[in-house]
């Protein structure tokens, strides 16, 4: 399911067939540095910089303390600065070292943008990705406006959350093995997922 999501969310930030202003413009930006990304032959040759620099592209759309925030859930007000802040980093860099693996083997995957809905700060991206074979899913985008720029905090495929994903897996650790176990897991996955 990990990859389904990856692959997903990596084929959002790929392929812009039609532009809608605002929110998806924001995105747009994103999907023009990641496919110079992996479009240039150099990087291709240069394993370490590719990842930087796709990580480096993938973070400039997510915002990833609001991702650590809404994943953590409940358990977000119960930690303390110097936690919420290593919690944040943790979770970074899971979803880049997860995102950035699965980017680098992106499989002409293409996206048709439905819908763009705006209520004040918060946006939503309605697309449907398109596979080689021709298989269909969708592929929705939660944003929130931040400084005039806008930044995905959750990303939805085929009506499963990938925050409300993480809140359920995470509240399971923390319920049965507390919150340092989370911790634990986390830099271990993180830690594996950096390995080349």
């Amino acid at each position: 399911m990990l990859r389904r999501y990856a692959v997903a969310v990596v084929t959002g930030l790929f392929l812009a067939s039609n532009a809608f202003a605002g929110a998806t413009d924001d995105v747009k930006k994103t999907v023009d540095e990641v496919v110079h990304v992996v479009s240039d032959k150099n990087l291709k040759k240069h394993d370490q910089q590719r990842r930087q620099a796709l990580k480096k592209t993938i973070s400039v759309i997510f915002d990833y303390s609001e991702m650590a925030k809404r994943s953590l859930g409940k358990h977000w007000s119960q930690r303390s600065q110097a936690e919420r802040r290593q919690f944040t980093d943790l979770f970074a860099s899971l979803l880049e070292n997860s995102y950035a693996g699965k980017i680098e083997s992106y499989n002409n995957e293409k996206i048709m943008y439905l819908k763009e809905t705006v209520d004040g700060d918060h946006a939503e991206v309605r697309s449907k990705v398109i596979t080689p074979k021709r298989d269909e899913y969708s592929l929705d985008y939660r944003l929130l406006k931040e400084n005039g720029k806008w930044m995905v905090y959750d990303v939805v495929i085929e009506g499963v959350s990938l925050v409300s994903n993480y809140r359920t897996q995470f509240n399971k650790i923390i319920t049965t093995n507390g919150y340092n176990e989370l911790v634990k897991k986390l830099k271990t996955k993180t830690d594996e997922l950096k390995a080349p």
